[in-house]
């Protein structure tokens, strides 16, 4: 007979996990059960990662299988103990959303049926100033790993030069991220300019295989750098988070000198709590330092200067100042004859 629910003690609360034998990974049959006591042993590093961050919920009732919904706003009924904040968007609306400070909030938001976690890259402190800038290396179809582990490879070199410490992670799908921790000194637009600074230096060290352009028919089969990842409101799965896959791959912090030779498909739900207890947490140092913006902005200004101005935005942004057309190069080709 199957278990119609189960309480989890931790941090001082109690949170009721409902129809805790549901299946959510097929490949190995872990349950949502299986999910929570995941997360329950890299507690401290998956809270690092979202705490006192506005978080999305991205919620599989079915499991990685099924379908998903996104859900902003934090739903009730639900504890008076839980943490949130209002959030504004672009369109000008705004909602309440999950702010976790504690593993609790964790484990009421996977019940919800979020496997991952998507956090903005502001805490709830200042909301316009972003204490993350975060690297996205999203491979193109038919692009092999070892071309993004390559591209995560340069972007580390790269921001050393800078002065910048980098903190890279799988992202659990089929690239890699790098976050730097910044002060909280900067807003979004800034963040966003630094960012594609640095996807933009990057492409011109290896062109064959990076690209920073936006629209999917000028990247070819390169690894895109998604400098837009740095856009106000946008969100990435952040450490620790399992993935809606088959196995449950982890978004999972690692050393340097391991980013030429991982393999994704090794860190999933089943093996990282067992790396984690062996190893510690590779990105807990993250926090040690935050560092300035200067080095980027100044390149940033030095492409400026050189006649390369802004690159497109995400769709449902509003039209920014210099922000060259917003339509697919092809398309905009074919108007050209008839003068726009």
């Amino acid at each position: 007979m199957a278990t119609l629910h189960t309480d989890i003690e931790v941090a001082g609360r109690v949170v009721r996990v409902s129809n805790p034998d549901k299946v959510f990974f097929a490949a190995r049959g872990e349950t949502k059960l299986d999910l929570i006591r995941y997360y329950l042993a890299v507690g401290e590093g998956a809270l690092r990662g979202v705490r006192e961050r506005p978080t999305v919920l991205k919620r599989y009732p079915n499991g990685a299988g099924g379908e998903f919904f996104y859900q902003k706003r934090v739903p009730a009924p639900r504890p008076e103990w839980l943490e949130t904040v209002t959030v504004h968007f672009p369109s000008g609306r705004s909602a309440e959303e999950l702010c976790p400070t504690d593993v609790a909030h964790l484990l009421w938001a996977v019940n919800l049926g979020c496997l991952d976690f998507n956090p903005w890259a502001v805490r709830r402190a200042d909301l316009d100033h972003p204490d993350e800038l975060r690297v996205d290396l999203d491979p193109q179809p038919d692009v092999p790993f070892s071309a993004v582990r390559r591209v995560a490879v340069e972007v580390g070199r790269l921001l050393g030069e800078l002065g910048l410490e980098g903190w890279p992670k799988t992202s659990g799908s089929r690239g890699l991220h790098v976050y730097v921790r910044i002060r909280p000194e900067w807003d979004f637009l800034a963040v966003r300019r630094a960012a594609l600074a640095l996807a933009r230096a990057v492409e011109r060290r290896l062109p064959d295989i990076a690209t920073s352009k936006w629209w999917k028919e000028e990247r070819g089969t390169r690894v895109f750098i998604d400098y837009n990842q740095n856009a106000r409101d946008r969100t990435v799965a952040s450490v620790y988070s399992v993935r809606a896959n088959p196995e449950g791959r982890v978004s999972c912090p690692l050393a340097w000198s391991e980013v030429e030779a991982v393999e994704p498909g090794e860190l999933t739900l089943a093996t990282v709590p067992a790396r984690f207890t062996a190893l510690g947490d590779l990105g807990a140092g993250i926090d040690a330092k935050a560092h300035g913006l200067e080095s980027l902005l100044e390149l940033a200004a030095k492409d400026e200067a050189e006649g390369l101005g802004d690159a497109p935005w995400p769709p449902h942004f509003p039209k920014q100042t210099g922000e060259p057309m917003r339509v697919q190069p092809s398309r905009a080709k074919k108007k050209a004859p008839d003068g726009g």
